[in-house]
């Protein structure tokens, strides 16, 4: 959610033709994340978002997404309703680059969660779980262990200005973590980036899920693995701190409605490591090629380096849990 591409009133004229939204009476660029540019669009009795695609997200993805959302909302999952045009299609081009309208998702993000916070979004993490797995639908992880050596070849050693050893800790990483990757664990569609600022809360309680445009089919194990990264370090004086209380309690909840296999338990670790190397990449390639005059407060990625480092101290389970 970033404002790469700018646009004007003119540009909200065909979205008034093509769908059923009523006349836009404003719209506001929003400036949280990386990956697409989003507009707040209001109406007279509505407010949606229009997402402009960009970067990763691939054209040819983009049915999987839209179908994937509306059949969440089908099955009471609360996230963004895809808007159909008149005609029936989803998707609108828009300065030449894919677009689509969602519904607005009520209540926000958390700044801090308590650890109370954490065994809720376990369990509806469980629960979307459940439900994605009843979802016929297919699409591959672009950004999965495969992906990560030609990466990494892309940013070379120039990543070493932001840390001098990060070149060699990304490589040796990779290496040991492709010798312990799972091969066959329980899989189904997951969300794929579930950070703080993709879940929602409503008069303190979990109300929601935005942002599924990494969603994809996966081991279910590696979504808790991405919110165990996301979710469970505490920053203090610049350091992220790992908080296992946290860690515990997200697993807790998530397993009170879908218990883990002994070889999920086992392959905890080393997927820990692979989503914090997957963020250590992206963030590293973003930070050293995104455009100065996108409007956009670029992720640092030192923030993963810290949380490889942790996760590499570790060996099993216990260390997440216990």
């Amino acid at each position: 959610m970033a404002i790469y591409t700018k646009i004007s009133r003119n540009d909200l004229m065909p979205i008034e033709r093509r769908f059923n939204l009523g006349k836009i009476i404003s719209f506001k660029g929003i400036k949280k994340g990386i990956e697409n540019t989003n507009y707040l669009l209001r109406t007279k009795n509505n407010k949606y978002i229009l997402t402009i695609f960009e970067k990763r997200v691939q054209k040819k993805d983009l049915p999987f997404f839209m179908s994937l959302m509306d059949k969440l909302n089908n099955h009471n999952i609360n996230c963004p309703k895809p808007q159909k045009s008149k005609t029936g299609n989803y998707l609108i081009n828009i300065k030449n680059k894919p677009a689509s309208i969602v519904s607005f998702v009520e209540g926000r993000d958390k700044n801090k969660l308590k650890i109370k916070d954490c065994y809720e979004i376990g369990k509806n993490i469980a629960k979307f779980h459940a439900v994605s797995k009843k979802i016929k639908l297919y699409r591959k992880n672009s950004l999965s262990l495969s992906s990560w050596p030609k990466l990494l070849n892309k940013i070379g050693n120039k990543c070493n200005k932001i840390d001098v050893n990060l070149n060699n800790l990304m490589k040796t990483s990779l290496t040991d973590i492709k010798k312990r990757w799972p091969r066959k664990l329980s899989s189904g569609i997951i969300h794929g980036d579930l950070f703080i600022d993709n879940i929602f809360f409503k008069n303190n309680k979990f109300y929601g899920y935005i942002d599924f445009y990494f969603s994809s089919n996966d081991f279910l194990i590696y979504e808790i693995a991405i919110c165990i990264n996301a979710l469970c370090f505490d920053k203090k004086k610049g350091n992220f701190i790992f908080n296992k209380k946290k860690s515990k309690n997200l697993l807790k909840g998530y397993s009170s409605l879908r218990k883990l296999s002994k070889d999920e338990k086992n392959s905890l670790n080393v997927l820990c490591r692979g989503a914090a190397l997957r963020y250590l990449l992206t963030r590293t390639y973003d930070y050293l090629n995104t455009s100065k005059s996108a409007i956009i407060k670029i992720k640092n990625p030192r923030e993963y380096i810290q949380k490889l480092k942790i996760h590499n101290k570790f060996n099993n389970f216990k260390n997440y849990y216990n």
